[in-house]
C-alpha cells in the first residue's frame, strides 16, 4: 500500500510537471512575433535605412560642391603673392615712372584681378579705425594710439585679406592702437 500511495504521487508530480510544461510550451508559443510585427520591425528598418541613405547623398553632394568650390584655393593663394607685386610696383611707378608706363601696368594688374575675381576672389574691405575682429585680421604688432577713439581698433594696413567664396583665405595684416 505504502508503495502504491509512492507510485501515485510520483505519477501526479509528473502529470503536474507536464502541465507546467506545456503551460511553458503555450507561452514559448505566444512569445514569437506576429506577422503583423515582423513586418512592422523590418518596415522600421527600411524606413531608417532609407533615411541613412539619403543623409548620406546629401552629405556627399556638399562635400562634392565645397570641394569644386575650393579646389583651386591653393592656385589662388599662389597669386596673392603675384597681385602684391603688382600693388607695390603701381605705387613705385606712380612716384617715379611716366604715365605710359603706369597705364600699361595698370591694364595688366586689373586684367589679372579681374580673372581672379571672376573665380571668387574678393579684397576685404579693411580701413583704419575699423573695429579689429580675430576672424578677420591678424595683428602684426600694437603702438601706442594715435588718438583715444583708436584704442582697440585698427591704426594702419599692412597687407590686404581676401576671401575665397566667404572663407578666409589671407587674413588682413594690420596694426592695432593700444
Amino acid at each position: 500500500m505504502q508503495n502504491q500511495d509512492i507510485n501515485e504521487e510520483s505519477i501526479n508530480n509528473q502529470e503536474e510537471n507536464n502541465i507546467q510544461n506545456e503551460v511553458v510550451a503555450e507561452e514559448n508559443v505566444t512569445a514569437k512575433p506576429s506577422a503583423e510585427e515582423l513586418l512592422a520591425e523590418e518596415k522600421d528598418r527600411y524606413i531608417r535605412l532609407y533615411a541613412e541613405f539619403e543623409n548620406y547623398k546629401k552629405r556627399t553632394a556638399k562635400e562634392k560642391m565645397e570641394f569644386f568650390q575650393y579646389a583651386n584655393q591653393d592656385m589662388m593663394v599662389s597669386m596673392l603673392g603675384i597681385l602684391d607685386d603688382f600693388e607695390r610696383a603701381l605705387k613705385e611707378i606712380a612716384k617715379n615712372g611716366n604715365s605710359s608706363d603706369l597705364q600699361g601696368v595698370e591694364l595688366i594688374y586689373q586684367k589679372f584681378k579681374n580673372r581672379l575675381t571672376e573665380k571668387g576672389l574678393k579684397a576685404m574691405e579693411v580701413n583704419a579705425g575699423d573695429t579689429f575682429n580675430v576672424d578677420f585680421h591678424e595683428a602684426i604688432t600694437q603702438i601706442p594710439a594715435p588718438s583715444e577713439d583708436l584704442k582697440g581698433k585698427i591704426v594702419d594696413v599692412i597687407e590686404t585679406g581676401y576671401t575665397l567664396s566667404d572663407k578666409v583665405i589671407r587674413f588682413a595684416k594690420v596694426v592695432t592702437g593700444n
